[in-house]
């Protein structure tokens, strides 16, 4: 069946600029985005023990921003984990984390538990409108093998669609980048697995990790943290209006103080002492702006 998207644009104003941003009226795909299935009898408790987030918070039909940490409480992957019935779990890899390798990483802590690990071949599309079914922290089944999630936040309505196709719209898909910005969900390159924790990402802004819940790689550490106030650095929206890189320095009085570690131009993420100074530049002296980020995100 082909379904025919109609190509007119809408208009959203976003929080950083004056100017009104021209977001494509269609369903756009999302190729960097990718599934991963968690699949048996000993998913939730699998899930439970390895990623940074409490999945036993979540029933059918739910899902939460979460993670896995390296035992040193560095984060390897961020993503969307949905619980789809008692068995069977999803999570939504965001562009950078590969499908095949992390699977393959899960695969060694799997031992004798009644669980299967495998990426799943199903497009990711989005569109700038709200949601049809899907609620904040609810997801909805609105076709035959399609989930809807709700990705709208302060910045505006959006919904992303996993099992459906999308025009190919690489002006749209950056759009959609600066909007995950926009809202403190970074995507890190895979270079950046196992760099920084969850208290830099400012990951407490979608209530991503769990300070409460039992073990996981990591949990020692990341509640030390948390409970003692050791983190000094956090995330910072920037905007720019030169090209940078991902891993550029972040200077300030001439001293290097972050590092970039997400770009979607004309915005970038940085990690950055919480005591920084207003005056920020990269380092080729072009002056950095500080924009706010922007709440709504949180899930689960």
């Amino acid at each position: 069946m082909i379904v025919a998207f109609m190509t007119t644009q809408v208009y959203v104003h976003l929080p950083m600029s004056n100017n009104l941003q021209p977001i494509a009226g269609h369903d756009f795909a999302l190729p960097a985005h990718t599934v991963l299935c968690l699949h048996g009898a000993d998913a939730m408790a699998f899930a439970q023990a390895q990623f940074m987030n409490d999945v036993g918070r979540l029933t059918d039909g739910q899902w939460q921003w979460n993670g896995w940490l390296t035992p040193k409480g560095r984060l390897i992957a961020l993503f969307a984990l949905l619980r789809l019935d008692p068995e069977t779990l999803w999570l939504l890899l965001l562009p950078g984390t590969d499908a095949a390798t992390l699977a393959q990483a899960l695969q060694r802590y799997v031992l004798r538990r009644k669980v299967t690990i495998a990426p799943q071949s199903l497009p990711v599309s989005a569109r700038f409108s709200a949601p049809q079914d899907a609620r904040d922290a609810t997801l909805a089944q609105i076709g035959d093998g399609v989930i809807e999630l709700d990705m709208s936040g302060d910045g505006g309505p959006r919904r992303l669609l996993i099992g459906a196709t999308g025009l190919c719209d690489a002006q749209a898909e950056a759009a959609w980048a600066r909007a995950d910005m926009t809202h403190g969900l970074p995507w890190l390159s895979e270079a950046q697995a196992g760099q920084w924790t969850p208290q830099q990402l400012s990951l407490q802004r979608l209530n991503a990790f769990s300070v409460k819940k039992g073990c996981y790689p990591g949990q020692e550490i990341v509640a030390r943290t948390h409970f003692l106030g050791q983190s000094k650095r956090g995330l910072v929206l920037l905007e720019t209006d030169s090209p940078i890189a991902v891993g550029a320095p972040v200077q300030a009085a001439g001293e290097t103080i972050g590092q970039i570690i997400a770009t979607a131009a004309p915005l970038a993420l940085a990690v950055l002492p919480h005591d920084a100074p207003l005056a920020l530049h990269s380092a080729d002296g072009h002056p950095l702006q500080r924009r706010a980020l922007a709440a709504g995100l949180v899930r689960g």
